[in-house]
């Protein structure tokens, strides 16, 4: 097998940035936006946290009584034709994007690639993530791009965990869905709020538990199999931390998905909303499954 040589423990470790490190340009991008509370999660906030979409366009009228008896009379726009984001938009986006990833997943899978494969997917996907989050311009290219070299390394990076703990896979795809769900329900709901002491509580964990991902990679590659995540106890209380550390990183989706959406922003930003989600998903989906490799390494 491709992973012969290394324990489920070293690949999890080995692993442990990249979840996380999709996100990393989001973070590179908080220190401006963090000052001023605008934004909740960077990868989103960054475009939906612009003001005055609603007037955007030609809406230089003419003032006569017969224009404005026209525009009384006429029906309300849609969003659809002021091209304005709804979260039909987001969610169709959104599909095609996970759409992608599934396919080559699949492909990847069942064609037993090493781990040159699983770090060139992960690669080639922190390097998209850079662009498409500091770029002003939105590339969908790009965006599906990013998606196929997710789709490349999870496929990769399952197909090793599926090998080991037979079943894994579909348990944390189960868990990765019972935790959206759940966390759209308390949002939807109104029993998870985004304030800007909740914002600035997720966005302070996510940076120190990027610093546990390095500390931890460290000691793996200087004898210590696992690294923070070998240590007994002390693995599965971190791997759980990020399991609902990325759960709460949902919700700041939601909710910059939703202030774009009021806004007015443009519909090519739904886009935005589907890549800002697939981050935090793939992030949910690699912390659960690292959680439940844990759980189960004696089998």
């Amino acid at each position: 097998m491709a992973f012969a040589n290394f324990s489920s423990l070293e690949i999890t470790s080995r692993v442990t940035l990249f979840p996380l490190g999709l996100g990393i340009p989001a973070l590179f991008a908080l220190e401006s936006e963090y000052k001023s509370m605008r934004s909740s999660n960077p990868v989103l906030g960054r475009a939906f946290n612009n003001r005055g979409y609603a007037s955007m366009g030609n809406t230089t009228t003419a003032t006569t009584p017969e224009s404005l008896e026209n525009l009384y009379n006429a029906p309300a726009a849609s969003p659809l034709q002021t091209g304005r984001m709804t979260i039909e938009d987001v969610v169709a986006r959104t599909s095609i994007l996970f759409g992608i990833l599934v396919v080559v997943g699949a492909i990847s899978w069942n064609a037993n690639l090493g781990i040159g494969a699983l770090m060139f997917g992960f690669l080639g996907g922190f390097v998209l993530a850079m662009v498409n989050t500091f770029s002003q311009k939105i590339r969908p290219g790009l965006i599906m791009t990013y998606a196929a070299f997710q789709g490349l390394a999870l496929g990769t990076l399952s197909s090793f965990y599926n090998d080991v703990y037979p079943g894994i896979v579909s348990q944390a795809v189960i868990g990765t869905l019972c935790a959206f769900a759940g966390m759209l329900f308390a949002y939807s709901n109104g029993k998870i709020r985004v304030t800007p002491k909740f914002t600035r509580v997720i966005l302070g964990a996510a940076i120190g538990y990027l610093a546990l991902g390095l500390v931890s990679m460290i000691m793996s590659f200087t004898g210590s199999s696992g690294g923070l995540y070998g240590v007994t106890g002390f693995g599965p209380l971190l791997a759980v931390a990020g399991v609902g550390l990325a759960s709460f990183f949902l919700v700041l989706d939601f909710d910059q998905i939703q202030k774009g959406i009021a806004a007015g922003a443009p519909q090519e930003e739904s886009w935005r909303a589907g890549f800002g989600l697939m981050v935090t998903i793939v992030w949910l989906y690699l912390e659960i499954l690292r959680l439940i490799s844990i759980l189960r390494g004696d089998d």
